[in-house]
């Protein structure tokens, strides 16, 4: 099967949907990136902030395990799923440029159904991606979550070039839809593409009792609890930083862009790393790198942006470098005909943990100080690390990067 498959027709495909993964997942931020102004204009609390954010980890949560208990991602072919979904997070983005002061309830309300939609669009892109690889599958995936992470961090760099926040909603919201036409018209299933398979209940019950599924989505879980809330936050984390210190503030929107886009750097060499050497090895040299950034962050407090931006990116390049390999995990140890049911039930849950770091680092900051904020996200990587190494002495390893474990 392999040799039929044209490295240029592979490159094509790696490049659209990549591509496509990027454009879209900029509705993921487009708040987050636009906090300030959005609290002027919308007369919002901090704790009103915060909701916005965890409405679209909620809404996610929601969507993958609706579509995980539907058996929606192995029952729709995974392009027309994610192009269906990219086009819906659209139309919901756009729609907050409609509300105003008192108008709470229905921006977290629309947040939470970007957060659906982007359900629909996350592990089908995997999918998707997964059926034009075989070998090369980590890397491919790494690019993937590489393309992601790029195209999170797209709405600060939006913001940073001095846009108004209408401006950047609209951003978000049109890139959101050119993806969605290059997934739709710009590329073809894969030769590895699984066949569609109806939904039966059984499909959760073989999934979780796949001993090497639960050992790949424990890793996720540590990886998760440090992700999303370093993510969300790094942005407050370094404003409260250069205040600090005194001085002017202006890099931040772009240092906060660098920091999580710097990930998608990450993401790619990780993928080649663990086709080479393994993927619980780099998944646990991500863990590891990526928990200690947390801990020493109170030692940066205050410090020059010289000093903190290095470590940052460092951070940025690191807590998102594994993500990839988690999925590729479960697509290796997982019956095909339920790859995708796998795949989204592994992010429902990962996605379902984000909301207590999201909601407990403000929480930290306002009893602590942001200095203290971030320490508690090492925890995640302990964990991590602990299931990688029990999946590389267990028998699944065989399975994972041709033998490499």
């Amino acid at each position: 099967m392999a040799g039929i498959l044209a490295d240029g027709e592979q490159r094509r495909a790696l490049l659209a949907i990549a591509v496509s993964q990027l454009f879209v997942l900029a509705l993921w931020f487009s708040t987050a990136a636009i906090v300030a102004p959005l609290e002027e204009a919308w007369l919002l609390s901090s704790s009103e902030t915060t909701y916005l954010a965890m409405a679209v980890q909620l809404g996610f949560v929601a969507g993958a395990l609706g579509f995980a208990v539907g058996g929606v991602v192995d029952a729709v072919p995974a392009r027309r799923l994610f192009t269906i979904s990219a086009v819906a997070g659209a139309l919901a983005n756009a729609a907050l440029l409609a509300l105003g002061p008192g108008d709470v309830v229905w921006a977290v309300a629309l947040r939470f159904l970007t957060g659906i939609t982007l359900a629909g669009v996350y592990p089908s892109g995997l999918k998707a991606m997964s059926g034009w690889f075989q070998a090369g599958r980590g890397m491919a995936l790494g690019v993937l979550v590489g393309a992601l992470t790029v195209g999170s961090a797209s709405p600060h760099l939006i913001s940073g070039l001095g846009l108004e926040w209408q401006g950047v909603l609209l951003a978000a919201s049109g890139l959101a839809l050119v993806g969605a036409a290059i997934m739709s018209l710009g590329v073809g299933d894969g030769p590895y593409e699984t066949k569609r398979s109806g939904f039966e209940w059984r499909q959760i019950a073989k999934v979780m009792r796949n001993r090497g599924f639960r050992l790949a989505t424990y890793g996720y879980l540590g990886h998760m609890w440090e992700l999303y809330a370093m993510w969300t936050w790094t942005a407050a984390w370094l404003l409260a930083s250069a205040e600090q210190r005194g001085g002017s503030t202006g890099w931040v929107s772009f240092a906060t862009f660098a920091t999580i886009a710097i990930g998608g750097a990450g993401a790619w060499l990780a993928g080649r790393f663990a086709d080479r050497r393994g993927r619980t090895r780099a998944a646990g040299l991500s863990l590891a790198v990526s928990g200690s950034c947390a801990v020493v962050t109170p030692l940066l407090y205050g410090a020059a942006p010289v000093v903190v931006v290095p470590v940052f990116l460092v951070w940025g390049f690191a807590v998102v470098a594994d993500s990839a390999q988690f999925s590729t995990m479960v697509t290796e140890v997982a019956d095909d005909g339920y790859r995708g049911t796998a795949l989204t039930l592994q992010t429902a849950v990962g996605f379902l943990l984000t909301l207590v770091t999201i909601r407990g680092v403000p929480l930290l900051a306002d009893a602590w100080g942001w200095q203290w904020a971030f320490p508690v996200l090492g925890l995640g990587p302990l964990v991590g690390i602990s299931a990688m190494v029990s999946l590389k002495r267990s028998s699944f390893a065989a399975a994972l990067a041709g033998g490499r474990g």
